[in-house]
């Protein structure tokens, strides 16, 4: 079985295409072909007014924190990860990750699954995927509040766009140690 894309071509690779619109590509892709199961997992909310006569929510707040963006299953294995975007050409604002998003991924790691992030630096054009453990050690050896673009360079893992898969992530799942 094989899969296609409808992306219209452009002379600006990536522009318009938001790094959520990629993984979701992607994630089909490697639902279509077998490859792996991973699914965007939806915003708990609380619906407080409803208007039935035009069938429309009129009001409703998050009805609690949400963990991360992403998971699913990988050759036997809970993957659990959240995508990130920055403007920043420098660095990554750690005030992007919550405290109870950077303890939910302790957990899924204490129960052996697999978590990461993928961040994305829109004006460089550059994806990397940051495991876990990684990002844990960082902010408990560090004092800063961003991630220099030096670190994502020097130790995560790059992740080209590419037409199919648009963001190949699992390939790089498959090099780390799990």
């Amino acid at each position: 079985m094989s899969y296609q894309y409808n992306i219209k071509k452009s002379n600006y690779a990536n522009r318009g295409m938001s790094l959520e619109d990629d993984i979701n590509l992607t994630n089909e892709y490697y639902k279509v072909n077998n490859i792996a199961l991973i699914y965007k997992k939806p915003t708990p909310i609380k619906i407080s007014k409803v208007d039935y006569s035009n069938s429309k929510i009129t009001e409703a707040y998050f009805a609690s924190p949400s963990t991360l963006d992403y998971n699913g299953i990988y050759k036997g294995k809970y993957i659990e990860f959240d995508a990130k975007e920055t403007q920043s050409k420098t660095s990554f604002a750690l005030s992007n990750i919550h405290k109870h998003q950077l303890e939910h991924i302790k957990k899924v790691l204490y129960h052996q699954g697999i978590a990461f992030l993928i961040v994305r630096f829109i004006n460089l054009n550059k994806n990397y995927l940051i495991p876990a453990k990684v990002l844990i050690e960082f902010i408990e050896n560090n004092q800063r509040k961003s991630i220099p673009i030096t670190f994502f360079e020097e130790n995560t893992y790059n992740i080209d766009i590419k037409y199919i898969p648009r963001l190949d992530y699992i390939k790089i799942i498959d090099k780390l140690e799990v």
